[in-house]
């Protein structure tokens, strides 16, 4: 299987509505997948209540990665996510990601750091709000 990255895990979990949240989900991460963002950790079940949440705010927005690095079972990249609220407020943020892959190419574990460019102080948890 080829090996997952954020931008295609961020497009189907955020940006592609359609697709199940589940099935979206299973495509890039592994059974035991947990994930620690700006210090908090969750497991695969707090991650999927995260994303359940953020569907319901979102309604467009973009990934751009601007490095990207793959070492073995090992990736890092740093990117920005830029998104559009159902209220139409606007909210970018910069993330810092380190991660590590299942044999089979989704990801097991993702610890990163987020930095808000742009958007309201309330927005400052969507990192990992619920």
């Amino acid at each position: 299987m080829a090996r997952t990255n954020i931008a295609a895990a961020l497009t189907d979990l955020l940006l592609n509505p359609e697709l199940d949240l589940n099935e979206a989900v299973d495509r890039h991460f592994a059974p035991d997948y947990r994930q620690r963002t700006d210090g908090r950790w969750d497991d695969r079940t707090e991650f999927l209540a995260h994303i359940g949440h953020l569907r319901e705010v979102v309604a467009h927005g973009s990934v751009e990665v601007h490095e990207e690095l793959v070492n073995g079972e090992l990736y890092a990249d740093r990117h920005t996510v830029e998104v559009t609220k159902k209220d139409g407020s606007t909210v970018r943020m910069e993330v810092y990601l380190f991660a590590r892959f299942a044999p089979d190419g989704r990801f097991s574990r993702i610890e990163e750091t987020t930095l808000m460019l742009a958007g309201d102080e309330a927005d400052r948890n969507l990192g990992s709000a619920r």
